[in-house]
């Protein structure tokens, strides 16, 4: 007998047939989703060839690689000079330990600086030395590059950090603020100490236990801050409300000191010590002194001083530049997480209003800081990013090329000249040089590495307690003339060479026509001249029917 078909048209007996046969026709209709299994083994395959197209930060090898070509054109970008530091405390210092000739400021004979920073270009300079390629220009270049690898690296590192605390966004925005700082741009491949506590500051805030952070280390921030105490005792300064927070924030306090604070105190202080103890040849602690001298005695002010208001009124604005609109943005978006950042910058600039003597590059290792909150102000524009990004790149773009290649590069490019003098006269001792200008307004022999006699205007700060006291510099441009007059009394005092401002030809115009000195080349310094600095470099040689003057008073 037949079976009667079910409402399907189908047997009773087939169901499972059915819903095969009306599997397969729908599956024709559609595409077929298959789960993907993520294996273990599979992912941590990825990872680790993700990490070998890396490098040992962390990040893409082509970022690194970037940020290097990016900091080494900024370092030939930099022709001017900034502040007498950059030369007097590390490539002099360095010139004179591998090379035993040269000058050393007052501070190193009232031991208030640390060899441990001059002591990195001294191995520079020593290798070089060993290797028989000790040029001058290699002593003035490889160590601006070695500084500008570092500064290289510390980008990455705070890239990398806000990569963690937000996302990709956020650090691509941070990334591009900080590359395009005009400040960072004229500061971070100069030899100074600040850029160097700058470059440990950042890299220790990528280790430092910041909430969201994938990569804190106690050891390894606490290391960093110890080495830019001793490279600069003012950076703890900076980081006392960082470390405050993670002490209090801390479950095992006890611990903390014991096992990462004091061991890592311990380690560098007395590698510092013992630095120091080589060079100087007696056991000092050069970080008390420094502090000692520039905060509790507050002796800077010899070297000016400023109103208390000058960080805030003037200092923080012109580092920040165009920044500053996107930084006070950034600052009421940015999440409380951040507020520990923005209380070290206010704390930073609060301590040192109380100091009278005040500089720009003093507040430089603040700058990374308020570099997160412009890069958060840029991640929430919508309607006006583009005009935006362009304003902040074109506007720095132009300070750090006019401030890199134009402003302040007379003092430079006349060592250059010196040089000439140097290497062109077989008998270095035919030569000598005077440059009459503010003490250690140019380098010394580290720019010239020749040992010709070169005699500079002095100015140690009075460190007895006199009244009334001025240095040799202000003695001479009380009256130029009649100084110069009583010092080069006879003729064969007199240098072959005479440096000096522009500012000051006319006023010493008789002695250079009574001592027959020409002028023979000139050097653009400024546009802005001010006070005893000019708007050009004059060089003058004494010309005379014989031979030039052997001798010349020191």
């Amino acid at each position: 007998m037949r079976r009667p078909l079910s409402k399907c048209g189908m047997e009773p007996g087939g169901g499972d047939a059915s819903l095969t046969l009306h599997g397969l026709q729908n599956r024709s209709h559609g595409k077929i989703k298959l789960r993907k299994r993520k294996s273990t083994l599979y992912f941590n395959t990825q990872e680790k060839s993700a990490r070998r197209r890396g490098d040992l930060l962390g990040e893409n090898i082509y970022l690194l690689l970037f940020t290097i070509a990016l900091r080494i054109l900024n370092c030939f970008l930099v022709q001017t000079s900034f502040v007498p530091d950059e030369y007097w405390q590390s490539l002099e210092v360095s010139h004179h330990m591998v090379f035993n000739y040269g000058y050393l400021t007052w501070e190193w004979t009232e031991r208030l600086r640390s060899y441990t920073y001059p002591l990195i270009f001294a191995s520079i300079y020593k290798i070089l030395h060993l290797l028989g390629k000790d040029s001058v220009q290699l002593l003035i270049w490889i160590p601006r590059v070695a500084q500008a690898l570092l500064s290289a690296v510390a980008d990455v590192r705070l890239y990398s950090l806000m990569k963690q605390l937000e996302n990709q966004e956020v650090a691509r925005w941070v990334f591009f603020c900080q590359l395009c700082s005009w400040f960072t741009w004229y500061c971070c491949t100069r030899t100074l100490t600040n850029t160097m506590e700058t470059v440990l500051t950042i890299i220790a805030l990528f280790y430092y236990p910041l909430e969201g952070s994938k990569s804190m280390n106690s050891v390894k921030y606490s290391s960093l801050v110890a080495l830019a105490f001793i490279i600069r005792p003012t950076a703890v300064i900076l980081w006392t409300p960082l470390l405050f927070r993670h002490f209090c924030q801390e479950p095992r306090k006890l611990d903390l000191i014991l096992h990462h604070f004091l061991p890592v105190g311990f380690v560098t202080l007395s590698l510092s010590l013992m630095i120091d103890r080589i060079f100087f040849g007696q056991w000092t602690l050069v970080q008390f002194n420094f502090l000692k001298f520039n905060v509790l005695q507050n002796l800077g002010t010899f070297y000016g001083s400023h109103p208390w208001h000058w960080y805030f009124s003037q200092g923080f604005p012109v580092i920040l530049g165009t920044h500053l609109p996107f930084f006070i943005h950034g600052c009421y978006l940015a999440p409380k997480r951040y507020r520990i950042l923005l209380v070290t910058v206010l704390w930073t600039l609060l301590v040192y209003s109380m100091l009278s003597h005040k500089e720009f590059r003093f507040i430089y290792p603040v700058l990374p800081f308020c570099m997160v909150f412009c890069g958060y102000s840029l991640t929430h524009l919508k309607t006006w990013k583009k005009p935006a990004l362009s304003f902040l790149f074109l506007s720095n773009l132009f300070l750090a090329l006019y401030t890199g290649l134009v402003h302040q590069r007379g003092t430079l490019d006349v060592m250059s000249h010196i040089q000439k003098v140097c290497y062109n006269n077989p008998n270095k001792s035919s030569a000598s040089i005077f440059i009459m200008m503010p003490c250690h307004s140019t380098p010394y022999y580290s720019h010239v590495h020749c040992p010709l006699p070169i005699r500079f205007l002095q100015c140690p700060p009075d460190l007895t307690g006199k009244s009334h006291y001025l240095d040799e510099a202000d003695v001479f441009y009380l009256n130029p003339l009649n100084w110069l007059h009583r010092e080069f009394h006879d003729d064969a005092s007199l240098p072959t060479h005479l440096i000096t401002f522009s500012i000051l030809e006319e006023e010493i115009s008789a002695f250079l026509i009574s001592s027959n000195y020409k002028r023979t080349a000139v050097f653009f310094h400024t546009h802005l001249p001010e006070g005893r600095i000019g708007s050009h470099v004059y060089v003058y040689e004494r010309k005379l029917k014989g031979k030039f003057n052997m001798k010349m008073k020191f």
